[in-house]
């Protein structure tokens, strides 16, 4: 069962090379599931024992099933995750010419490990704004073989290379795409700077622009935009003489954007639901790893729309506030594992190990939102379902990130548990996680959805 749940995960990962592909996927598997789409601007008809999900930008997505005796006033029972990565974003005007090749402008996302994209066989993948018999479509593209590559230095002109290396991210942060002379040989035309009023398709490497026609079967004319993210090409794997290890980009977050909604599925396949008072829910936003102040973010009002469009009661206006206290959002992001090479970087009574289960993080200075009330809880429902669980702290002499957690938590007063799978080479363009951490993760989402309204109702404070 881990070894089956760990490749069903690396084969989503090649999947999406972009939030957007991400969204789709776990789309689909939603509908296989029995679940309905909903748009923000229709009236909804919340019924007990459906199933829902509703998305934004088409880059986040919040999927809910409601529980057979779910009245409005009851609790959420809530998983929070994001969809986005660290990655390289082709520019609006992204045309480049640089000492005889034809380059590709892009922009850093997020706090990626940037010298970690060098010397890697690149892609594209995002969407496409596409005009199609006067209408415009989302189309989403992956563009399946290497065309970008960020050459590194040289060590002869650089002697310094091992000792420090620091890339300037607007001069030396810039893909190879082809040289001028090849590009003029296939009979395309180098970039040239695009005039006011261009047409999308002339602000971009004609070659470039061609390529994604030919993928999508338009015409450049029918381009009218595109969100591009630059994407290994290598594959996700299993890995380590064990096999017990997962090699793959985009790790963080998409390891919890993916157990998450395996998690809210898997709790639907058996009667529990019928018997549940509370709203299941998983809550998955682009844009965390850039603060998350968006429209489709966790910063943004979607998660208490959708909340109070479920809770909205005609006969009982406060339905939703009084939802608020019994409610609980898990907000999922990935952990640190303890580094062999660099384990001073740990606190020493916290270093999460691989295999030995989801971490808890905590900071008391609320980088994370976990308190002693939110962590009991889960503890209490990792019990029952024997998911191991561990501990997290910073070091009081290091840096500590944060998470969609403490945004959603103080947006909306919901008790909130910061947890996380353990990784090593966080925000690299390949990251490190453990085969078992994938079925150890949706099991503790699914024993969450389905025990979460019981312990809560043995709570005596």
């Amino acid at each position: 069962m881990i070894m089956a749940a760990a490749k069903q995960f690396v084969n989503f990962i090649n999947k999406t090379p972009s939030p957007f592909h991400a969204v789709d996927e776990i789309k689909k598997r939603l509908m296989t599931a029995g679940f309905t789409e909903l748009r923000e601007t229709d009236h909804w008809n919340i019924q007990p024992l459906s199933k829902y999900f509703v998305t934004r930008n088409e880059s986040t997505i919040i999927a809910f099933a409601v529980g057979g005796r779910y009245e409005p006033g009851n609790g959420f029972t809530i998983v929070g995750a994001h969809t986005d990565s660290p990655c390289l974003k082709v520019k609006p005007v992204s045309g480049k010419i640089k000492s005889g090749y034809c380059m590709v402008g892009v922009e850093c996302y997020g706090g990626g490990i940037w010298n970690t994209w060098f010397d890697r066989d690149l892609t594209v993948g995002g969407r496409v704004l596409v005009q199609n018999n006067g209408k415009i479509e989302h189309r989403l593209v992956h563009v399946q073989r290497p065309i970008l590559r960020i050459p590194h230095l040289a060590i002869h002109l650089q002697r310094e290379m091992n000792d420090s290396f620091g890339p300037n991210k607007e001069n030396h942060v810039c893909p190879v795409l082809a040289t001028c002379l090849q590009t003029e040989l296939q009979g395309y035309p180098c970039p040239r700077e695009a005039l006011p009023g261009a047409p999308q398709f002339e602000k971009h490497v004609p070659s470039l622009v061609s390529l994604l026609c030919n993928e999508l079967g338009i015409e450049k004319e029918q381009m009218l935009d595109f969100e591009l993210c630059l994407a290994d090409t290598q594959p996700a794997a299993i890995g380590g003489i064990f096999e017990e290890f997962i090699f793959a980009p985009r790790l963080d977050n998409l390891f919890n954007a993916y157990t998450a909604a395996e998690g809210l599925i898997e709790s639907c396949l058996d009667q529990s639901l019928q018997a549940d008072t509370n709203v299941r829910l998983i809550c998955l936003f682009d844009n965390e790893e850039v603060g998350s102040q968006s429209a489709q973010g966790a910063a943004s009002t979607l998660q208490e729309l959708v909340l109070r469009r479920i809770s909205a009661e005609a006969k009982n206006p406060t339905a939703f506030e009084e939802s608020i206290p019994k409610s609980y959002m898990l907000s999922a992001d990935q952990a640190h594992a303890i580094h062999p090479n660099y384990s001073e970087k740990h606190e020493s009574n916290h270093q999460p190990g691989f295999h030995k289960g989801i971490v808890i993080k905590f900071n008391a200075n609320q980088r994370y939102a976990s308190t002693a009330i939110t962590a009991t809880i889960l503890r209490e429902i990792a019990k029952r379902v024997n998911v191991p669980l561990q501990d997290f702290v910073v070091r009081n002499d290091s840096p500590c990130g944060s998470t969609i957690g403490p945004i959603m938590s103080a947006k909306l007063g919901i008790p909130t548990l910061d947890i996380g799978a353990p990784q090593l080479s966080m925000h690299s363009i390949r990251e490190m996680g453990c085969t078992s951490s994938v079925s150890q993760a949706i099991n503790l989402y699914k024993g969450f959805f389905q025990l979460y309204p019981e312990v809560f109702s043995s709570l005596k404070f």
